[in-house]
C-alpha cells in the first residue's frame, strides 16, 4: 500500500528526471569504441563537437511518452505536436522492437541511416529523432518559464518557447496550425496546478524543473551533435 502511495504522488516531471537519470549513466559509462578501419576517414562525431557514441533508445522513447504527458496537461492546443511526437515515438519503438539488440542505441540508428543513404527522408528514424529533440526543447523552455515567472501568461510563454525552438523548422503550413492553437491554451495557474503531485507545492515542483533541466539540456546538446554530424540538425517541415 505504501508502494502504491509513492507511485500515485509521482509527477510527469519526478519521472521524466528518473529516466534521464538512466541516460546520464550511459552517457557517462559509454561503451569502448572499435578500432578504426584501415584508411578509414572521419566518422560522425568529428568537426569539433564532442563525440557521442550511446545515447539508449529505450530510456529516451520513455523520456518523450512523459512529454506528452506534459503536453496533454495543456490540452488540444498542443494537439498537433502531440500528434507529430506520438508518430516519431511510434517510428523509434518499431524499429527498437524489430531489432532491440541492434537498435538499442540512437547513434547506431543515426549512423545506420545514414550509411543506407535514407536519414533525410520523410519516414527515417534519424528525422524522427529530429523533430523529438525539437520538441523536448520546446518543453524544457516553456518549463523553465514558467518555473522562473509562474505568472507569466501560457499564451506568451508557449508562444515565447515555440518561437525559439521548433518555429524556424517549421513550413507556412505547421506554423499558421501553431498560430491558431494559442487560442486555447488554459491559464498558467490550471497547468502548473495539473503539473503538481496532490499535496505538492510550487517550490517543490520548481525544484523538480530545475533538476529536470539540468539533465535534459545536456542530452539534447549532445543530440544535436550527432544531427550536425550527420548533416541532419537543419531539416525542416512543410
Amino acid at each position: 500500500m505504501k508502494r502504491r502511495r509513492e507511485i500515485e504522488k509521482k509527477t510527469e516531471i519526478r519521472s521524466a528526471v528518473e529516466e534521464l537519470s538512466v541516460v546520464v549513466v550511459k552517457l557517462n559509462n559509454p561503451p569502448p569504441l572499435p578500432p578504426p578501419a584501415a584508411g578509414a576517414g572521419c566518422c560522425g562525431g568529428c568537426g569539433g563537437d564532442r563525440q557521442v557514441t550511446n545515447v539508449p533508445t529505450r530510456p529516451f522513447i520513455s523520456l518523450c511518452n512523459l512529454i506528452l504527458q506534459v503536453l496533454d496537461n495543456i490540452g488540444p492546443t498542443m494537439a498537433v505536436l502531440r500528434n507529430d511526437i506520438y508518430q516519431n515515438i511510434q517510428r523509434l519503438e518499431m524499429l527498437c522492437e524489430s531489432d532491440p539488440e541492434t537498435y538499442s542505441n540512437l547513434v547506431e540508428i543515426v549512423k545506420k541511416e545514414a550509411a543506407e543513404g535514407k536519414a533525410r527522408k520523410g519516414d527515417s528514424c534519424s528525422r524522427a529523432l529530429v523533430w523529438l529533440t525539437r520538441s523536448a526543447e520546446l518543453s524544457a523552455v516553456l518549463l523553465q518559464k514558467l518555473a522562473s515567472d509562474p505568472e507569466q501568461r501560457m499564451e506568451e510563454a508557449v508562444e515565447d518557447s515555440y518561437n525559439m525552438t521548433i518555429k524556424p523548422w517549421h513550413g507556412w503550413i505547421s506554423a499558421t496550425a501553431y498560430k491558431v492553437a494559442l487560442k486555447l491554451l488554459p491559464d498558467n495557474k490550471t497547468f502548473i496546478s495539473l503539473l503538481m503531485a496532490k499535496g505538492q507545492n510550487f517550490d517543490t515542483l520548481r525544484d523538480e524543473i530545475q533538476t529536470l533541466i539540468s539533465l535534459l539540456v545536456p542530452l539534447l546538446e549532445d543530440i544535436h551533435s550527432i544531427l550536425r554530424s550527420y548533416g541532419l540538425d537543419r531539416l525542416k517541415s512543410p
